[in-house]
């Protein structure tokens, strides 16, 4: 039974990677050294969660290395509890490889990590019991569709309503959810409260000749919703995870932070939480 079951969750890894693609879009192909650590990273998580009594839970993961501009976390989704769908789903938008298009998924944690990723490790942030209420109302509402925009470019300016990240569509579903203004009901109105209670983004330092090559060879990369003078002084404003992360902190004071990982070489049989 135990095999069965294992020959299942490596299939379904298999699909979900062809289907669900959302971090570097390579196509490096599953093997079964990456399924191995995909699964005990996600099983180590799942029990991490359990063991918090959360409903729900800010979730990050390592899809790329980002090393050069000081980053850790490329990638962040929030994991629900009691989802309708199944327990521990992990909510979040993915862009379509290739493309400039992104759509809202729902995913377990095994294909959460199954993705291409850099380093297998989980940022997970709990929040405090009224804003997980917060958040969990705001998931079973329309309203993370409503702010959802599927025009995808990875570095989207945070206050342009032009085009939207991955992350982007978290923080302006947390800010539905935290605001107190019952009538914010679209990304312009999210923006303006996030800008006002003191969102800052991260900035990226990018050349002209990256910005150039992004825009003509990455159909998920542009430029042009940024403010001009910025993008001439090589001033990249975004949304990232760590400019969440300091973000969530300050709104939360009672949020906890915990980090699962796996260990070296091997990395399918060792790990560590850290909190």
């Amino acid at each position: 039974m135990k095999r069965f079951l294992n020959i299942f969750l490596v299939i379904s890894v298999l699909i979900a990677a062809q289907v669900h693609a959302g971090s570097s879009c390579k196509e490096t192909g599953a093997n079964a050294e990456n399924i191995a650590h995909a699964m005990d990273l996600a099983l180590k998580t799942r029990q991490a969660l359990d063991s918090s009594g959360a409903q729900v839970a800010f979730i990050a993961r390592v899809g790329q290395d980002l090393s050069k501009y000081h980053l850790r976390y490329s990638h962040m989704a929030y994991v629900w509890r009691d989802h309708p769908k199944g327990r521990w789903l992990v909510v979040h938008e993915l862009n379509q490889c290739g493309t400039a298009q992104s759509a809202l998924y729902n995913q377990g944690l095994g294909n959460f990590f199954s993705d291409t990723m850099y380093a297998y490790e989980a940022l997970v942030l709990i929040p405090s019991v009224d804003v997980q209420a917060q958040i969990v109302s705001m998931l079973s509402s329309d309203a993370s569709l409503k702010l959802h925009s599927p025009q995808y470019n990875m570095v989207a300016y945070p206050f342009s309503t032009k085009y939207q990240n991955s992350n982007q569509w978290v923080l302006e579903a947390f800010a539905f959810a935290n605001a107190s203004d019952s009538e914010m009901d679209s990304r312009a109105k999210a923006q303006i409260w996030l800008k006002n209670v003191g969102y800052r983004p991260d900035t990226l330092s990018i050349s002209g000749i990256e910005r150039l090559g992004g825009r003509l060879f990455r159909a998920n990369i542009a430029f042009d919703d940024h403010p001009f003078s910025r993008r001439m002084a090589r001033k990249i404003d975004t949304v990232t995870v760590e400019s969440m992360v300091r973000f969530i902190e300050k709104r939360d004071r009672g949020i906890k932070k915990m980090v699962v990982s796996l260990d070296g070489a091997n990395a399918n049989k060792n790990s560590t939480i850290t909190h």
